[in-house]
């Protein structure tokens, strides 16, 4: 627990060293533990089912099975990150609409990275399956091993792979589905209602 402690303080420093320019880039961020309002790397804001601006949020790195069904539920956060692999063996479900720069944005983050961006750790998260709710939602920088069900505008795999298929509850879901940036489905993608 101690090294896990360690590794997330060293994230936060790389991350508040690098805060220093405002124009920096947040799609890619290193995952921070902190979770706290208004870190300018990773914040984004949760929002109500009438669309109004609910909090400010920030990513969750966890190591457990728990914390990340909690990061990745309606009162998760933006970005849910781990820092180790996680298997699970109930069905996952990635819900709630939260925003990025002013656009609906949802990130499972199964990866590390160092200043420069380059990833230095890739996880794998298991589960029989994961149910995607979230617009625009992602997977970013590593695997995940189970069949993934859309259910939102904008899914995308971004350097990260499916181990098992990919199910759309409509055609129009599929439509914007993306791999173009290294992402790839080792099953089928189809519409499956």
């Amino acid at each position: 627990m101690r090294k896990i402690a360690s590794v997330a303080a060293v994230f936060a420093i790389v991350l508040l060293v690098g805060c220093g320019n405002s124009t920096n880039n947040n799609a890619n961020v290193t995952p921070t533990a902190t979770t706290t309002p208004g870190n300018a790397n990773n914040e984004g804001t949760a929002n109500t089912p009438n669309n109004t601006t609910d909090a400010v949020t920030s990513a969750s790195v966890v190591d457990n099975e728990e914390a990340f069904k909690k990061a990745i539920s309606a009162d998760g956060t933006w970005i849910a990150a781990t820092l180790k692999d996680l298997t699970f063996t109930e069905d996952l479900v990635l819900d709630g609409q939260f925003t990025n720069k002013d656009e609906p944005a949802r990130k499972i983050a199964l990866y590390t990275q160092d200043a420069d961006h380059n990833i230095t750790n890739s996880y794998k998260l298991t589960a029989p399956k994961l149910t995607i709710k979230s617009k625009n939602a992602r997977i970013q920088g590593g695997t995940f091993i189970g069949d993934v069900y859309v259910e939102a505008d904008g899914f995308s795999l971004v350097n990260a792979t499916v181990e098992g298929n990919v199910y759309f509850a409509d055609a129009k879901y599929q439509s914007t589905f993306d791999t173009s940036d290294q992402g790839k489905v080792t099953g089928v993608t189809e519409v499956k209602k």
